[in-house]
């Protein structure tokens, strides 16, 4: 091996004149940066560049923030390679070394703040995030401690100190309209700013920021720019002040104009006009609004006044519930304000005022249809031009009795309608009386009353009947005036449409709605006494031992009232037998005096202490004895008394909103408890409340199934209906306490179970009920002719005490219009209002719940209720247009076939709903026909068998009635 390689030759090499060490020691000594002065951009970009230490970054960023400052000097907003160096270098390198250093200095922290407030220094964020974001996605190998998550969290406090405040756009622009070399430079510049903030480009860039920090910190405290709602609030309120401090040139207008076009496009249109509205309203700026708006392009507009009335009819219209009682309206200061507040908008302007007429008959604003106050506003600020108000009064009229309408339209926007012209008409009276005349003498009048009293609904003929007689009242003689005889809730209700004609809300003071007791919002009480000594920490050791001095020099004076006994008494008792103690209580255990709790909460009383210990969620056993003791208190209280009706929305608002941040056991069941105690203590208007509430309220997915819960166990129970479902969620009556629950209430409490669990438990046991006489018909088909068969015979008796006795149903009165019809009309108003695909509204978590719901309603209302028709139109409709929805999902395909296997159940006219339904009658027999040869042969017991079999006994139901009138179905559909 050693002769593979041989040397050749061998030199040796001598250094001249070096005869020390290779490696030699570098002495250095401290001398003073050479960056002493900062004087130009082109030396901060220098210093900067050479690894500068604390002092010369202060000295930096001091003198970028002073020139920043001043009308000629230097700033980063310009477009130049310096300043984009610059930028770089203060995001990249002195943030992530001396930011947590300099941010401890209010005032060098302020120098970077101002020094970054301009699309470049934005920009330079941004882009340095992006990269971060991603390092930290990245799979590092073994032994790669690298973690960006700390410049990441640097960065994003340093983009929050840019962002804070109302001021940022004012003050970028203003930083603009002083830099800027042209004004083409300004319009690009300003563009940029546009779209880093109001683009979302900030909002989803910081959010999923958050998601890498939370995978490391669980505990981390999300920033506002991550939420949208945040985001949207921080944003109006910096364009209603920029709209206040806008000097109203044509360069600042239209800076305002783009900024609130480009936000449209962020999502949160609603969010960002609330807060707009806040700050306008209250710095009593709304011809400024007006000014801007009239600026803006035609669907800009529209877009605006839309989300305007929307705000307005939540913040104060959201928990007004209609009294359709005999009594006289009396005009409100809050109605008179939003009136004004309208009126203000669109007086100057022809474009918006046309579009308000056409979107009172349109319905394409939710918040109009669901609220009479809104509608009320919104026709007084109309009502100020009588052309326009004309106009509203003849397509009301034409609309409400159009035949196709009063079909195919829920009669919660029919309602609307309804409403909306009665009290056009009152307004049309008072100034033109003459044309008010000739529209009830035309023929869209007359036609429309013959639709509606020709109308297969019930409801529909009553709205036609309520509204042609407040019509005649107006403007026939008395002796000609139309009369029909009406009774009970109708004869009632059909008065309150005729004093809707004697509206008359004038335009009021903005300074209403300044107020911040709202109306949507509960009164904060202030902290009593008690409840402050209640909240004190526990006296410690040495202060409960040493007794109170005052009680030391008490002396008693005046006459005494001294004990005598006597031999005889002492006789008597001594064969009495004493009482035995009391059994120990836990907390005696314990030596230290100072841990045992002697003033223990007591159950309320009244609603008011109740409210109280709902709200106190700080004090444990307070709060959890309220939420304990809340159902049979209300159910106790809703009989005797106005106790509960005068705090009831209250309550209800409480208990929604109510969360379990002290993990109580079975707090999702005594929440439902007390949830449906209250919907029973007044059914028709909290029922309202419920599907106003379900719709409209800011609560989460738990929360609305909670109150779809409440609607439908509610309504069972006011039918009379009794199952395991509903008598579990009945509290008992109360009995001498003990410490073991009932049997049934401690299995309830013993093992949680999910909020919707009831409505899950009624619609299984109604399908076994339902598919069960199916199961043994197909079964009886099987084994041979009948005459073979052996038949056996019950007694009279026996049959007579299987038989159900008949019960008062008193949800067949009221399931119409306070249950079933404000749930349907709501849903159709948000699919309108929205991507349906993207609403929360038909999600796997809340769809089926809801599905389930309407089911009940409609079985619970009986075949006998009057609006049947009615609500089987509506739900017919509804379950046919979330078909592509249950394809793809299959707890929404089991709630759909529920629903349309209720419905054929409940309806035991089988001749009506194969003549007025015929079509939706095949559609729905071929589709699901379609739909249970499609699905898979599951395990036994499992959802697909469930589904399938649900699939089964709907289109034998369907194919039941098709072959029992065939002909008549053949008939009808020729055209079809």
């Amino acid at each position: 091996m050693d002769d593979f390689l041989t040397p050749v030759s061998t030199t040796k090499v001598k250094r001249s004149g070096d005869t020390g060490p290779l490696i030699q020691e570098s002495h250095t000594s401290n001398t003073k940066s050479k960056y002493t002065t900062i004087d130009s951009p082109d030396s901060a970009m220098e210093a900067f560049r050479g690894q500068p230490d604390l002092a010369t970054v202060r000295r930096v960023v001091q003198y970028l923030a002073t020139e920043s400052n001043t009308k000629d000097g230097f700033n980063l907003l310009i477009p130049d390679p310096v300043s984009a160096n610059i930028a770089y270098q203060l995001v990249n390198t002195t943030i992530p070394d001396y930011w947590r250093t300099l941010k401890e200095n209010g005032i060098e922290r302020q120098h970077i703040i101002r020094c970054l407030q301009n699309p470049c220094g934005i920009g330079a964020v941004i882009t340095r995030l992006r990269p971060l974001i991603a390092d930290c996605r990245q799979k590092k190998p073994v032994g790669n401690i690298r973690d960006a998550s700390s410049h990441i969290e640097d960065l994003l406090e340093v983009l929050e100190r840019i962002l804070h405040g109302d001021r940022s756009p004012s003050q970028v622009w203003s930083d603009i309209q002083t830099h800027a070399k042209n004004s083409v430079q300004s319009r690009m510049m300003w563009k940029e700013f546009v779209t880093q903030v109001a683009s979302g480009r900030i909002l989803s860039l910081v959010a999923e920021a958050e998601d890498v920090l939370k995978e490391r910190e669980g505990s981390r405290t999300a920033s506002w720019l991550a939420d949208g709602n945040e985001y949207g609030n921080w944003l109006g309120q910096n364009i209603a002040a920029f709209m206040n401090n806008c000097d109203k040139t044509d360069a600042s207008v239209a800076a305002v104009v783009e900024l609130c076009s480009k936000t449209l496009t962020l999502g949160y249109t609603d969010r960002i006009v609330n807060a707009m509205l806040l700050v306008l309203i209250d710095t009593e700026s709304i011809n400024a609004f007006e000014f801007f708006l009239s600026k803006m392009k035609a669907f800009e507009q529209r877009k605006y006044i839309n989300s305007a009335i929307t705000v307005l009819a939540k913040q104060y219209f959201a928990s007004a519930v209609e009294s359709k009682e005999d009594a006289f309206i009396k005009p409100s200061l809050i109605v008179s304000g939003v009136a004004t507040f309208i009126h203000i908008l669109i007086k100057n302007n022809e474009l918006l005022r046309e579009h308000l007429v056409s979107t009172m008959t349109k319905a394409t604003i939710p918040s109009l249809d669901d609220s009479l106050a809104a509608r009320r506003s919104v026709i007084a600020a109309i009502a100020q031009d009588e052309d326009n108000l004309q106009t509203l009064l003849e397509n009301s009229l034409k609309l409400f009795g159009d035949s196709f309408y009063i079909k195919h339209t829920p009669i919660l926007q029919q309602e609307a309608i309804a409403q909306t012209l009665v009290i056009t008409c009152g307004y049309v009276q008072r100034s033109q009386p003459m044309f008010l005349t000739m529209m009830a003498k035309s023929s869209y009048h007359v036609t429309g009353m013959s639709n509606r009293i020709g109308a297969s609904s019930p409801r529909a003929r009553f709205l036609g009947i309520a509204v042609g007689t407040a019509i005649s009242k107006m403007v026939d003689n008395p002796e000609l005036q139309l009369k029909f005889d009406l009774d009970g809730n109708e004869a009632i209700e059909a008065k309150w449409y005729q004093r809707l004609t004697e509206i008359n809300d004038k335009l009021g003071n903005i300074e209403a709605l300044r107020t911040r007791d709202k109306p949507n919002m509960p009164k904060r009480r202030e902290p009593t006494a008690e409840m402050v000594s209640r909240s004190k920490p526990p006296a410690t050791k040495k202060a409960r031992a040493r007794p109170s001095k005052a009680a030391a020099i008490t002396e008693i004076k005046g006459p005494r009232i001294i004990e005598v006994f006597s031999d005889s008494e002492e006789d008597e008792d001594a064969d009495l037998v004493p009482y035995s103690k009391p059994d120990s209580d836990p907390e005696d255990d314990t030596d230290d005096p100072t841990e045992i709790n002697r003033n223990k909460p007591t159950a309320p009383v009244y609603i008011r202490d109740l409210i109280v210990g709902l709200r106190d969620q700080e004090n444990y056993d307070r709060h959890a004895l309220a939420l304990s003791t809340a159902a049979p208190l209300i159910r106790r209280k809703a009989n005797f008394g106005t106790e509960v009706t005068d705090h009831i929305e209250e309550l209800a608002t409480i208990l929604v909103g109510l969360q379990d941040n002290l993990e109580l056991e079975g707090f999702a069941e005594q929440r439902q408890q007390a949830l449906i105690a209250v919907l029973l203590a007044k059914p028709a208007p909290m029922a309202q409340w419920f599907a106003r509430a379900f719709f409209s309220g800011d609560y989460s997915l738990t929360q609305r199934t909670a109150i779809l819960t409440t609607l439908g166990l509610g309504a069972r129970e006011l039918a009379g209906l009794k199952d395991s479902s509903t008598e579990d969620l009945i509290p008992p009556t109360p009995s001498f306490p003990s410490k073991q629950l009932p049997p049934h209430l401690h299995a309830l409490y013993s093992s949680p179970s999910p909020t919707n669990e009831p409505l899950a438990k009624i619609t299984s046991s109604l399908s076994k009920q339902l598919l069960s006489p199916l199961a043994a018909q197909a079964a009886d088909q099987l084994t041979g002719p009948n005459i073979l068969k052996m038949r056996t015979f019950s007694s009279r008796m026996a049959v007579e005490s299987r038989r159900q006795k008949p019960i008062p149903n008193a949800l067949a009165q009221i399931v119409a219009d306070n249950f079933f019809f404000p749930l349907t009309g709501r849903w159709w108003i948000q699919m309108r209002a929205s991507n349906p695909a993207d609403s929360i509204y038909t999600s796997t978590h809340l769809l089926p719940a809801f599905l389930h719901t309407l089911a009940l309603l409609m079985q619970a209302s009986g075949p006998n209720t009057l609006a049947l028709p009615q609500m089987t139109r509506e739900l017919w409709d509804l379950l046919l247009s979330v078909r592509s929805l249950a394809l793809s999902d299959k707890p929404i395909l089991g709630a759909l076939l529920f629903a349309f296997l209720m419905l054929l159940e409940t309806n035991e006219d089988k001749e009506r709903l194969a003549t007025e339904q015929g079509k939706e009658l095949l559609e729905t027999q071929e589709w699901v026909r379609m739909v249970f040869e499609g699905l898979p042969a599951g395990e036994e017991g499992g959802e697909d068998e469930r589904v399938r079999v649900l699939a089964a006994g709907v289109v034998v139901r369907a194919q039941e009635l098709v072959e029992r009138y065939q002909r008549r179905l053949v008939g009808d559909l020729m055209d079809y």
